[in-house]
């Protein structure tokens, strides 16, 4: 069971990270705010613009590269998560839990997001599901089998 926490955790966070990548190759210009920012504190000019002008579309090829890579091993992983876990609810509520805080984190250092209290509300409500998903033990009913040689 342990093992397909860790599988669905990673899954989330996988799937946050495929978003991630989405939002900078599909979206507005951040990559190209990002080359022209980081290009100015390394080299102390603010001519990067040139520069960013021919790196720009190669990052958001990679970044498009990595969101098809992010999705395969995260539908990898959420396979492995349902095969060990004891449930396909526990497996999808934790998936579910992870990508949630997961992109909430990545927002919050890429991108400087914040989210309403309502936001937090309601992912407090999924963790307390998560907790009882988790706390509760599986029920094993007895096999048909069993009763008829009684």
């Amino acid at each position: 069971m342990t093992s397909g926490c860790v599988y669905a955790v990673a899954a989330g966070f996988l799937g946050a990270a495929a978003s991630l990548c989405a939002k900078l190759s599909l979206g507005a210009d951040y990559l190209r705010v990002m080359c022209e920012s980081g290009l100015r504190d390394r080299t102390g000019t603010p001519g990067g613009a040139a520069a960013c002008g021919w790196l720009h579309p190669l990052l958001r090829l990679l970044c498009g590269g990595l969101l098809f890579a992010c999705n395969a091993v995260m539908w990898t992983f959420f396979s492995k998560a349902l095969r060990h876990s004891s449930s396909s609810a526990r497996a999808t509520v934790t998936v579910t839990a992870s990508n949630f805080i997961s992109s909430a984190v990545l927002g919050r250092v890429i991108f400087g997001e914040a989210h309403s209290a309502l936001w937090w509300g309601g992912i407090s409500l999924t963790l307390c599901g998560l907790l009882v998903l988790h706390g509760s033990s599986s029920q094993t009913f007895p096999r048909e089998e069993a009763k008829k040689d009684e």
